[in-house]
């Protein structure tokens, strides 16, 4: 399977930004966060439904995913500000390629201890069979991307026997809690990528979103499926976050990432995979490129060897906090 590449938008406004995704042609990922509505009238800020009108601005596009935005909702709200059954909704609202199931991440930062994590893991595995339950009702239980979280790799693999109804041969899953992920160790990465590797029939795909470039290395591109999550978001200089106190330009944003999608696509398959070669697909964050300073993009450019760049936006990427 080539390598495929999904582009992250941070909404579905008419501009810049939505204008680029549609010239690359590259099938895209929206988060519900990204298309929510609030509302302060009543004197704090809640959530007050979708904004559904933007997915009409989706027309042009080569695809477009739903993700559930569970990291964000945990992060920023403590969590999710609509129920299972006001995000299915959502999902069935246009015809989307695929939409993630709702998910409890379980990075350290959410979930400081054992009894949290193992809590999130049940919440998970619940959330994956209310959004089928809803899914069933709306008809779009064919798209919907079963969502297994954990910490260690055995946690993944009880998400997996529970959901194991859901697991269908060709189709995706979601694996979280991988955009801060250690690549090695016990609980890094490639130990859970590999361990997943293992116990799963073939034909089996995984999503695993947010992981930095220099882990690719480890995958054979021929069946891992790559997606470029955020590229577009907060894709300003340094210097103009400094001035405009970190203010979104789409118009910078959607130049400026272009240039790092350009160099990107001349990359991603110049690392010889190591390593794990089966049936999973993954996905590539690239969010932390912007991080980069405009000059080590045209220090890496200037250089002319794949190599030089990838050392470049891999070790900026790894230090990088999505």
């Amino acid at each position: 399977m080539p390598l495929e590449t999904i582009i992250g938008l941070p909404h579905l406004n008419n501009g810049p930004i939505l204008q680029r995704a549609r010239a690359l042609q590259q099938t895209a990922l929206i988060s519900a966060n990204g298309l929510s509505r609030w509302s302060s009238s009543r004197g704090w800020r809640e959530w007050a439904g979708w904004r559904l009108s933007q997915l009409s601005n989706a027309h042009g596009l080569a695809g477009l995913c739903l993700d559930s935005a569970g990291f964000v909702a945990a992060s920023r709200y403590g969590g999710f500000p609509w129920t299972i059954a006001d995000y299915v909704a959502l999902a069935a609202a246009y015809p989307f390629r695929w939409w993630a199931s709702a998910d409890y991440c379980v990075e350290p930062e959410i979930a400081r201890h054992r009894d949290e994590v193992i809590d999130r893991l049940s919440r998970t595995i619940r959330a994956n069979r209310d959004c089928r339950m809803f899914a069933d009702d709306y008809g779009i239980a064919d798209t919907l991307m079963p969502v297994i979280q954990g910490r260690r790799p055995d946690d993944y693999e009880r998400c997996v026997e529970a959901l194991w109804h859901s697991i269908r041969p060709g189709s995706p899953i979601g694996v979280g809690s991988m955009c801060r992920r250690e690549i090695h160790g016990p609980e890094g990465l490639i130990a859970v990528i590999d361990h997943l590797d293992q116990i799963l029939p073939s034909g089996i795909r995984l999503h695993a979103l947010c992981i930095v470039a220099s882990v690719l290395r480890y995958f054979s591109t021929h069946w891992a499926c790559g997606a470029v999550r955020n590229l577009f978001s907060n894709c300003t200089t340094r210097n103009r976050r400094r001035r405009n106190y970190c203010r979104r330009d789409d118009r910078s944003a959607a130049s400026f990432s272009s240039a790092i999608w350009a160099r990107w696509s001349s990359l991603k398959f110049s690392v010889a995979s190591r390593r794990l070669s089966s049936c999973c697909c993954l996905t590539v964050d690239l969010s932390s490129l912007i991080s980069l300073r405009r000059s080590e993009i045209v220090s890496a450019r200037s250089a002319g060897t794949p190599e030089f760049a990838a050392t470049a936006i891999s070790s900026r990427m790894s230090r990088c906090v999505v």
